[in-house]
């Protein structure tokens, strides 16, 4: 059966693109030139996925997310130019929904470049099921970590891929001010859109976030977000242990990598005070560092199926031996709580 994708952008050179990379892939495509449009096709006969565009007129791709979210839940891909307005205005379409996005495509040429990039993701997002759409449940937390000070450092560190914007936002809003560990975070984003994330979070949070840089030291309460485009690592430092941006010497494919964050923990950070947690993505980034990470003394997580919108990275983790335990989501939340605690 022929998926049904729907095309929606204000630009007739754009939906002309994006229109004949997909129908060359095998599927049924139609487009719309704003988002009133759109929803109105969608509600009519409803579309396995929809690529949106932000900026339109009549009714802009937010408000048209919100729409198609509450009356008619499909799979969004956002598409977005790699601008800090833009950026902003993508997470925020994450948070209410939107699966993941694509780069705004300009002419034929830049088409060709992120061609197999669009094809990717509207394959990987076609595989999610309508029932993973719905974002976490904000729980308020039943118990308060203890004081810091009463409870030695240790150190949470977490990857995530395709929807995982929502999930680093759900456990970073949970999180108080007196969390007595630091939490380090590698989410695939590319280079535009993570200092961005990390001002969001900081306006959203109880606990300090901050985007990677070079010579942050560790400390309870705080949140860093990887760079984008460098690998976030670790070194020793006189007050305990610092942020380093690593640049890509391996090739990596994601740019942060969850394995370099992991096994850089591994040559620097104690491992018997490390929590560490791979969440939903495509591919398997992550799921190496995870064996050795368990392998030194870590206590690590995968995502399980029921709630990874991705079943790929936390799969791999788990079937390489790499996960102490393997939990829903919501579980997860409770355990990042419970070390919190101490217990």
């Amino acid at each position: 059966m022929r998926k049904h994708i729907l095309v929606v952008d204000d630009s007739a050179v754009v939906r002309r693109y994006l229109s004949r990379l997909l129908e060359k892939e095998g599927y049924e495509v139609q487009s719309a030139s704003n988002g009133e449009e759109a929803l109105k096709k969608h509600l009519q006969t409803p579309f396995s996925l929809i690529t949106l565009d932000i900026e339109m007129p009549v009714m802009d791709g937010i408000e048209t997310l919100r729409r198609i979210m509450q009356e008619r839940p499909t799979r969004v891909l956002m598409v977005s130019a790699l601008t800090t307005e833009q950026a902003d205005i993508t997470l925020q379409a994450l948070h209410l929904g939107a699966i993941d996005y694509i780069p705004k495509p300009q002419n034929s040429v830049e088409v060709a470049k992120i061609s197999n990039e669009i094809v990717r993701k509207v394959k990987t997002t076609l595989m999610i099921p309508l029932s993973r759409l719905a974002p976490p449940e904000n729980k308020p937390l039943t118990t308060t970590p203890r004081d810091h000070q009463t409870i030695q450092q240790g150190f949470v560190l977490i990857g995530a891929s395709t929807g995982g914007p929502r999930l680093i936002e759900h456990i970073c809003r949970i999180l108080p001010s007196s969390y007595p560990h630091p939490v380090c975070i590698v989410q695939h984003m590319p280079k535009e859109f993570t200092a961005t994330f990390a001002r969001r979070l900081n306006s959203l949070c109880d606990v300090e976030v901050l985007e990677a840089d070079n010579g942050i030291v560790l400390q309870p309460g705080m949140a860093v977000i990887a760079k984008g485009g460098w690998h976030l690592h670790f070194r020793r430092h006189p007050k305990g242990f610092q942020t380093r941006l690593a640049p890509n010497t391996k090739n990596r494919f994601f740019v942060p990598s969850v394995d370099e964050m992991f096994f850089s923990a591994v040559e620097v950070l104690p491992p018997e005070k490390i929590l560490a947690i791979e969440l939903t993505g495509i591919g398997d980034d992550g799921a190496d560092g995870m064996v050795a990470l368990r392998k030194a003394g870590a206590y690590t997580i995968a995502e399980s199926e029921n709630t990874a919108v991705v079943y790929g990275m936390p799969k791999e983790a788990a079937e390489r031996g790499g996960a102490v335990k393997v939990l829903d989501f919501d579980d997860i939340v409770e355990e990042i709580i419970r070390y919190g605690r101490g217990t």
